[in-house]
């Protein structure tokens, strides 16, 4: 539902985009950006425009500045970020801060100077309190304690989302946030310093299929609780949501269930061919016991997820082995 009125005499508002003006997908090469890129061409957008970091670099504000000067888009996607699991968000707490913060003001005050129509910023379901009441309802925002070995990545992502609500207040504009839980797909980090658990699992458990390991070591209990949604379906959330949404508040999207550590462990094994056992390092952190979103907002909207867990791993796997020698290290 529209909630946002004309802007300087130009409506604004939600509804369907002209596929033929520019849309601008920040850090269009990552996993999230690239799925977009791909859902955005399916739909018949004809001018999808990026720019690589060696190219762009979002944390120089000048650069992104000129950037939006000369390439002028009408719609974009901020989905660049610098990303990482527990051990490299608990390793360089610092750089995920910092980083974050640079790219997501570059990108909106440029796009503010230049009255962008829509823009919509991805952020992470990490942003909730470590403790929410579970199913994480997007009002259970900045009401407790965050998880610690990610809460500067998560301070930034907060960050963004009240830049997008100031923005709204005082410009007007309809731009708005989205909040997605774990994700995995195609274009994933999978390296072994720096991926999330997923992906992580998956080049684990390859490798110990190929080497003819006996055991499988992970981190933690394997009891806490996941939400998992694959990048193609995160992608279609998101022009379903500049096309029907306008709400100040941050939207999640998942899928509404869950499974245990240990679970998507015992599934990943079976696909990659692992016959051996696995065991777990209960001196390694879980990080948060359980996070699952509420997702009755983005049901209101009009979308739910359509990928089955079980199909996205099979075909994320076969994405890996396709992609093995090409991976980010």
């Amino acid at each position: 539902m529209s909630t946002t009125p004309a802007v300087d005499g130009v409506d604004f508002r939600p509804g369907p985009l002209d596929r033929g003006k520019r849309f601008y997908v920040a850090g269009h090469r990552g996993m999230v950006g690239s799925a977009i890129v791909r859902r955005l061409e399916s739909e018949g957008f004809t001018d999808v425009v990026g720019q690589t970091s060696a190219e762009l670099d979002l944390k120089d504000r000048d650069a992104v500045f000129d950037y939006f000067a000369s390439t002028k888009p009408a719609y974009v996607a901020l989905a660049a970020a610098k990303v990482g699991g527990i051990l490299a968000n608990s390793t360089y707490p610092v750089d995920f801060l910092s980083e974050n913060m640079r790219i997501q003001v570059n990108v909106l005050d440029a796009a503010l100077e230049h009255r962008v129509e829509r823009l919509i910023f991805l952020g992470s379901s990490c942003i909730y309190p470590k403790f929410a009441e579970q199913p994480i309802r997007e009002d259970s925002l900045l009401t407790g304690h965050l998880e610690p070995t990610n809460d500067a990545y998560a301070i930034a992502k907060i960050a963004g989302i009240l830049q997008i609500q100031a923005v709204r207040r005082q410009y007007g504009l309809p731009w708005i946030s989205a909040m997605p839980t774990n994700l995995y797909g195609p274009n994933d980090n999978f390296s072994p310093q720096g991926s999330h658990v997923l992906p992580a699992l998956i080049r684990r458990y390859d490798t110990a299929a190929k080497a003819g390991t006996d055991v499988v070591t992970n981190w933690g209990t394997g009891t806490p609780r996941r939400e998992f949604l694959h990048v193609d379906d995160l992608a279609a959330a998101v022009l379903h949501l500049l096309e029907h949404h306008d709400g100040p508040q941050q939207v999640n999207v998942g899928t509404g269930s869950d499974v245990t550590i240990a679970e998507i462990a015992h599934t990943i094994a079976e696909v990659t061919g692992f016959g051996g056992t696995t065991e777990w390092d209960t001196t390694k952190p879980d990080g948060t016991p359980q996070k699952v979103l509420d997702v009755s907002q983005l049901a209101e909207a009009g979308w739910t997820a359509q990928i089955p867990l079980a199909e996205g791993l099979r075909s994320t796997y076969e994405w890996y082995l396709e992609n093995a020698d090409h991976l980010r290290e």
